[in-house]
């Protein structure tokens, strides 16, 4: 059995490094132009850099999104942009656009070209086309079943690879085909600037009665029609890894840190488990689904890949996150005083009882003993985001990891 990539997104520089040390095989990153996340911090061109050379170093591969429908005014700027991209080697390209594709080819032939899910890839004459037009990789429709993509891998070249989504966000739109954020908004989705609005409360309104909401869905709280449930496969991995999927993608390009760090390290460890042994990948699944429900999520789906949806994957009543823990920081160095240094993100204060996530899988409860601020002046608590502070948490720590502080609920 060949062992599939583990591909995590990364929207900043401290996201990228965390992805590559919890686990990820490759980090998928945004610059600040061409790419479908807007809104995402994304990269400058030197962080990009920065940021490549990192994971190249932790012999992790970066990948680059170039996957807006370009317009007439889009293709210099797009062939500038790629000719700055060739001098800082990302391993690939990540492209939907024909003519984007073409220009890459062009501009900077050596590194791949990857098709995005955003080219709608449904069949495996699709996949045939892209590779006879040079792309490495194809990443398929979040719309097929795992018996489609077991057959697009039987009528496809060896080396044409398939990448498919495994967990994160689903939108409502074929493959984020939509146009509702445009006709609503003006920002249009596929040029990045998508304003959710498959997540907004709806009601119908009947032509002669205007003024009178109709209910789509009723009940106490409102009605959410277009809010998908979020994919997540970590239970049937076994499915996932016999399917012929050389790449298992994580969909976040807007994620924090601890979100990437819960969801790279839990499938990190599912894939290495099952493929050391599927009798351990099943004992170990209380952990996967714990640690995976440990992050923000809008409850879980299996998606398309055991047929079409219906009414169960979607959320009605609300369009909230469930929300279990609070990201507070990561362990940026340990000084020879055993103090770690972090950029706190939430508040957190002496005396109270923290996480400390590790990539190799342990969690460690650990209370807070000593705070100092960046002048070395003992403080009782960090109410300021983004605060430099050194950290006494009464154990060893290692560079990189994860602080957060577990939510109390009612």
């Amino acid at each position: 059995m060949k062992k599939p990539e583990l591909l995590v997104p990364a929207s900043s520089l401290e996201v990228l490094r965390i992805a590559v040390i919890f686990g990820a095989d490759a980090v998928y990153i945004g610059g600040e132009a061409f790419g479908l996340r807007a809104k995402a911090k994304n990269f400058s061109m030197e962080e990009m850099k920065e940021g490549i050379e990192f994971a190249h170093e932790h012999g992790v591969k970066v990948y680059v999104t170039a996957n807006i429908l370009a317009h007439n005014g889009d293709l210099e700027g797009v062939r500038e942009y790629f000719r700055e991209l060739r001098q800082i080697h990302p391993d690939a390209l990540i492209i939907s656009d024909p003519g984007v594709f073409m220009i890459a080819k062009e501009e900077c032939p050596e590194i791949e070209r990857h098709v995005s899910t955003q080219a709608n890839n449904t069949n495996y004459g699709t996949y045939q086309f892209w590779h006879r037009l040079g792309a490495k990789r194809v990443v398929s429709a979040r719309e097929l079943s795992l018996e489609e993509l077991r057959q697009i891998r039987a009528n496809i070249p060896d080396d044409l690879e398939i990448e498919t989504f495994i967990h994160g966000a689903m939108c409502i739109s074929y493959s984020g085909r939509c146009l509702l954020s445009n006709y609503f908004t003006g920002r249009d989705a596929n040029q990045g600037a998508c304003t959710h609005p498959c997540r907004w409360k709806y009601a119908v309104v009947e032509e002669k009665r205007p003024g009178e909401y109709l209910p789509v869905y009723e009940n106490e709280r409102g009605t959410y029609i277009f809010n998908s449930k979020d994919l997540c496969m970590i239970e049937h991995m076994d499915d996932i890894l016999i399917s012929g999927i050389d790449s298992l993608k994580i969909e976040g390009r807007m994620k924090t840190a601890l979100y990437v760090a819960t969801v790279a390290r839990t499938y990190r460890k599912a894939i290495d488990d099952y493929l050391e042994s599927p009798e351990k990948y099943r004992a170990n699944m209380p952990w996967y689904q714990e640690q995976i429900s440990n992050c923000t999520y809008r409850q879980f789906t299996t998606g398309f890949f055991y047929g079409k949806p219906d009414e169960n994957t979607q959320i009605y009543d609300n369009n909230t996150y469930v929300k279990e823990y609070t990201y507070l920081g990561y362990v940026e160095e340990v000084t020879e005083q055993g103090f770690a240094r972090i950029t706190q993100r939430n508040k957190f204060s002496v005396g109270e009882l923290i996480e400390v996530m590790k990539p190799n899988g342990d969690n460690l409860e650990v209370t807070v003993k000593e705070i100092l601020d960046q002048d070395g002046n003992p403080v009782e608590s960090a109410p300021h985001p983004q605060q430099r502070l050194y950290v006494d948490l009464g154990t060893e720590l290692s560079q990189y990891d994860l602080l957060r502080r577990q939510e109390v609920t009612a």
